[in-house]
């Protein structure tokens, strides 16, 4: 059985979202971020991403990992892409060129867009978005944002997804990692095709299902 581990209060949430798109049948192992505790190495500290448990897991302290038989893999992006082919279905590449684009957006969105987008929910993590100092992280990501932006929404001009017009691990990938800035609703507002797929991505039941089980988390 794949054991996912991380929470979904992380990028964790790719990988149970991609999880819940293909009714893989998982264990959730709680792992939560150190930085989040005072003394991560305390005796009574909860498992996180320093504890020894899990840094014989990813020595790299990261969430999420994932353990798939003997198979055991980091980087929530490059996971979502292995389950996809795994399984197949109308997630995967049905051919090599869709695997091409499909492994492209995902680079993409991890170098181009990701930088930025998740200076803005670090922001609304540390509750500082109406301080000067957060107001002025969020003023700059937002304008680096714009070239990728217009990328992605002339793209979305002539598609409803972003490879094979059909949803798939590379739009699952790139909503997940823009979804750290849709507090800047003047953002998507200004690109009408990304906010009306980002929607119909979230929209699925699998994303729905993801995001109330984060809900009921602690934060």
């Amino acid at each position: 059985m794949l054991t996912i581990y991380g929470v979904y209060r992380s990028r964790a949430s790719r990988v149970y979202w991609m999880a819940e798109e293909l009714g893989l049948e998982f264990d959730s192992i709680r792992v939560i971020q150190a930085r989040r505790l005072a003394n991560p190495l305390a005796a009574d500290a909860p498992v996180n991403t320093l504890s020894p448990d899990f840094l014989a897991i990813n020595p790299m302290a990261l969430i999420p990992s994932i353990k798939d038989g003997d198979l055991v893999m980091h980087e929530s992006l490059a996971i979502t892409l292995y389950l996809a082919r795994k399984h197949g279905g109308p997630l995967a590449g049905q051919t090599v060129e869709e695997d091409g684009l499909m492994t492209m957006w995902t680079i993409w969105a991890a170098t181009e867009v990701e930088p930025h987008t998740v200076k803005i929910v670090y922001v609304y993590d540390d509750e500082k978005q109406n301080s000067d100092e957060g107001k002025a992280t969020i003023g700059v990501a937002v304008r680096s944002l714009k070239k990728s932006f217009a990328t992605l929404e002339k793209h979305l001009a002539t598609n409803d997804y972003v490879v094979g017009n059909r949803f798939t691990a590379a739009d699952l990938n790139l909503a997940e990692v823009l979804r750290y800035a849709q507090t800047e609703q003047a953002l998507f507002d200004a690109h009408p095709n990304i906010s009306a797929w980002i929607k119909r991505c979230q929209s699925r039941p699998a994303y729905i299902a993801m995001q109330a089980t984060r809900s009921e988390e602690p934060i």
